[in-house]
């Protein structure tokens, strides 16, 4: 058999990819599975599962969900975490979801380039799309940013990023972050406990 693999489908300024990013990275090493990263345009994906998810939405609901729940989810999980929505949160997400992309295919690190990119988001209220922030997160984690950033805007790894995108649709994908253990599709960074006992015993 070859080495485990967790599909992992999210967008690049998911407030609860990036709570769960840590636990997701330690629960692969655990168990020696590979995270395979598919960064999304998150919009599309959303809009196609529930064309009215916006809109439906009470101000009461926007507050818990993305207010309260967020706030102890940062606790639970000891990550910082900035109160309110970030600045930038409504920027394009492709050179984001690219960088990811181009260091999972270059062989290098991209679990931590992920939640590097995901952290300067929502603890430092970062333009994930501005192209001087994404050259500095990759310095800091040790790739040559250049050379990254260039692979990122290719027409090859822009259309990957599309791919999954598709995929995610056609998989009936319905929000950020998702998580499939063959085949079996884990929805939200809450259910990654359920995810790990996926990896030894899959649920019937």
């Amino acid at each position: 058999m070859g080495q485990k693999k967790i599909e992992y489908f999210y967008s690049g300024h998911s407030a609860f990819a990036y709570l769960g990013a840590r636990k997701l990275s330690e629960i692969a090493t655990a168990h020696g599975c590979k995270i395979h990263h598919r960064p999304m345009d998150f919009w599309p994906v959303v809009n196609t599962a529930n064309p009215h998810h916006s809109g439906a939405r009470s101000a009461a609901h926007t507050a818990y969900f993305f207010g309260r729940e967020i706030a102890r989810w940062g606790e639970w999980r000891d990550l910082p975490i900035m109160a309110g929505r970030p600045t930038h949160h409504d920027n394009p997400l492709h050179i984001a979801g690219g960088l990811i992309i181009a260091a999972q295919n270059a062989g290098t690190d991209a679990d931590a380039l992920s939640f590097a990119i995901l952290q300067s988001h929502w603890a430092d209220d970062s333009d994930v799309a501005d192209h001087a922030t994404l050259h500095r997160i990759a310095t800091t984690q040790g790739f040559d940013a250049d050379v990254l950033l260039e692979a990122a805007v290719s027409d090859a790894v822009q259309a990957e990023y599309a791919a999954n995108t598709a995929e995610a649709i056609e998989r009936d994908v319905f929000g950020s972050p998702t998580y499939f253990v063959q085949g079996d599709m884990f929805y939200g960074q809450d259910r990654l406990e359920m995810l790990e006992r996926a990896l030894t015993r899959p649920f019937a």
